[in-house]
């Protein structure tokens, strides 16, 4: 399949937070074009460690004036608020926009499940399950609910402009450290 180089996409990321003092986290996402145009940004709260981040996510999406151009979101990470999972299928079946979830690293899924189990947060586990392994996708891997994963590398191809992160995502997560710390530091 071949996608259009401005294909509307969301990049989502948490703000930086204090997992010892703050009750909730602020999400950022970043509307794009392909990887190189901005157009607008969106925000919502979503509590530490709880287990709103699906429904939050999807509200934000389906408010916003932009849904219907919507081809994609792009979430960094399953989890957002430290441990608040996200239900990746649940999210595409409230939105009816595709999901990615990006991340720099394979996640040591045993020890996750391993930590979410100590921490009384098992049913934690059965999203993580859910949403499947992640896939090697260039420098980064992958989670996609709604897509193939044919159609998941090549939006990432598209909006990989300037460096190995989806430029969605990255911005989402420049966004997100200015607001906390009043500046960013450019290492997204």
């Amino acid at each position: 399949m071949i996608m259009k180089r401005e294909i509307r996409v969301l990049g989502i990321d948490d703000s930086p937070f204090d997992k010892f003092k703050d009750r909730y986290v602020i999400v950022i996402g970043a509307f794009f074009r392909g990887g190189n145009h901005m157009d607008g940004v969106v925000s919502t709260k979503i509590s530490v460690d709880g287990n709103n981040s699906t429904k939050k996510l999807a509200a934000m999406v389906n408010s916003s004036r932009f849904k219907a151009q919507l081809k994609c979101l792009m979430i960094d990470g399953i989890n957002m608020g430290g441990f608040n999972v996200i239900d990746i299928h649940g999210l595409y079946r409230l939105t009816k926009v595709p999901v990615i979830v990006v991340v720099r690293r394979k996640p040591d899924l045993p020890n996750i499940k391993r930590i979410l189990a100590r921490l009384g947060m098992s049913r934690k586990i059965a999203l993580l399950d859910r949403a499947g392994a992640p896939f090697r996708c260039g420098k980064i891997y992958i989670q996609f609910a709604g897509i193939s994963f044919d159609e998941a590398k090549e939006i990432v191809e598209i909006t990989a402009t300037h460096s190995y992160l989806p430029e969605p995502v990255r911005v989402a997560h420049l966004i997100g450290a200015g607001l906390a710390f009043g500046e960013s530091k450019g290492n997204a």
